[in-house]
């Protein structure tokens, strides 16, 4: 007669001697600590008011070695002179967190002229540089056009090879879904921004991780709940929740308590790379109009469907909390 006790001492057999628990391997304890994961802040920060969230976050978290901020043009609509605005509000936001080490330098003043010929910027040389210098992996957290990434990658070839990958938030939606409720929404912002670059990207061979604006614009966050998380967190948290009411007052063309802090799953990826649902898909190319079409054969593009919200802008708040109790 089998007993319980049998079939539990059967299945324990089993699994002692499963092909995913081979009795040969062994789990061993790391010999130190693991390396902090190196990033590049490639940033319009003064275009909105969500990059100045994902910026601080990526700052403020012990685990990233954020080895550089890259300010971003943002294009000519909301003003003549985005790239040197997207360079002072980076220098304002390093100032308020106090961080006197991080480099700060110029990407790509303007998009590229075609997808043959790069920007040479400072931004562009610390990306070849980290990525050609060091053998560990390095990911370019890009909140904005791709015009520093795509001259990098034109005046280097070899960046390919390299164990880079571009987190880039920006593009259309998949899969026929809509742009906005109920019709077109237009060309997405960031890729509007430089088509070509997105071009260049895409089709080149290196890693991209895409966050289109279907799944960006779920990151959205009430000025209530803002007030609650960080509106006593000192200075920084003062700053942030005020950027934010200025800027929906000042481009906003209806009344609106919220923001999309769109940018911030860029820093959710590199913090917790396993935290979407994320689908490898053809690399598309970007036609004049924004819209998608077929590709270099054999390029993908991994696209981040959800991300794990709840933990992102909790371990955010905590961090800008903590950060002003500590100041």
């Amino acid at each position: 007669m089998t007993t319980q006790r049998d079939v539990l001492d059967a299945l324990a057999r089993a699994r002692q001697t499963s092909s995913l628990n081979p009795p040969t391997a062994r789990d061993e304890p790391n010999s130190s600590p693991p390396p902090r994961h190196r990033v590049i802040v490639d940033t319009d920060a003064a275009n909105e008011c969500d990059d100045q969230f994902a910026i601080v976050h990526a700052l403020l978290s012990p685990t990233l070695d954020v080895r550089g901020v890259v300010a971003a043009h943002f294009g000519l609509r909301r003003s003549a002179t985005s790239l040197a605005d997207s360079r002072a509000e980076i220098d304002r936001l390093l100032a308020l967190v106090q961080d006197t080490t991080t480099r700060a330098v110029n990407g790509a003043e303007t998009w590229i002229p075609d997808e043959q010929t790069p920007v040479e910027c400072e931004g562009a040389r610390l990306l070849i540089d980290e990525a050609m210098g060091d053998d560990s992996p390095l990911s370019v957290l890009v909140l904005g056009p791709l015009s520093t990434v795509a001259s990098a990658l034109l005046l280097e070839p070899r960046l390919v090879e390299r164990d880079l990958t571009v987190i880039w938030i920006g593009g259309p939606p998949y899969d026929g879904i809509l742009g906005a409720t109920g019709g077109d929404a237009g060309i997405e912002f960031n890729l509007a921004n430089d088509i070509a670059a997105a071009n260049v990207v895409l089709g080149s061979g290196v890693r991209v991780i895409q966050v289109p604006s279907s799944t960006y614009r779920m990151c959205s966050v009430g000025y209530a709940e803002l007030e609650e998380k960080i509106g006593g967190a000192g200075e920084l948290g003062a700053y942030l929740l005020r950027q934010m009411v200025e800027w929906n007052a000042r481009w906003n063309r209806s009344a609106i308590e919220r923001r999309s802090l769109g940018d911030s799953p860029a820093v959710g990826l590199a913090l917790n790379p396993t935290g979407g649902a994320i689908r490898r898909r053809p690399a598309p190319r970007f036609a004049d109009d924004g819209s998608l079409a077929p590709g270099a054969p054999g390029r993908t593009v991994e696209v981040v469907e959800t991300f794990d919200m709840r933990y992102l802008f909790e371990d955010m708040f905590a961090k800008i909390r903590a950060f002003a109790a500590a100041s």
